[in-house]
């Protein structure tokens, strides 16, 4: 699967460990930074995010920021992006099957590394059930 990847200064380390983790298990990774844990914007590295995702080069997408809540909100400016910001493996999940979600906000601040990496495998992991929610999710924007 290929996998767009951005974050600001608190999501470093965790997104490292994503990277590496994903890597490891043959996903194509598209990192967009920061790598640097001096103080950065959010919106910088979920920009080429969200365009990497609507342009069909990413299948999916994971943002990080240090709540997981600005960078969440840009991404979500985009039409045709639905970014669920999860802090444990059931919202994640569920924004896959119910939503539809095809980008992934971490809170860096907020879960452990193991966290972090558990909650992405969920995401990855989870598919879009369709039926009644299909109808919803095309209700999201018109």
């Amino acid at each position: 699967m290929k996998i767009a990847i951005g974050g600001d200064h608190a999501a470093v380390e965790l997104k490292a460990a994503i990277i590496n983790k994903l890597e490891s298990a043959g996903h194509e990774l598209h990192n967009f930074g920061t790598d640097s844990t001096d103080s950065v914007d959010y919106p910088d590295f979920g920009h080429p995010v969200a365009k990497e995702v609507l342009n069909g080069d990413a299948d999916l997408g994971i943002v990080i920021c240090g709540s997981g809540n600005g960078i969440n909100m840009t991404v979500n400016k985009y039409a045709g992006i639905r970014s669920a910001l999860a802090w444990n493996e059931e919202l994640a999940s569920l924004a896959r099957q119910h939503n539809n979600a095809n980008i992934l906000a971490l809170p860096a601040r907020f879960v452990s590394m193991e966290e972090g990496l558990a909650i992405t495998d969920a995401f990855l992991n989870a598919s879009f059930e369709g039926g009644r929610h299909e109808r919803r999710v095309a209700k999201i924007a018109p």
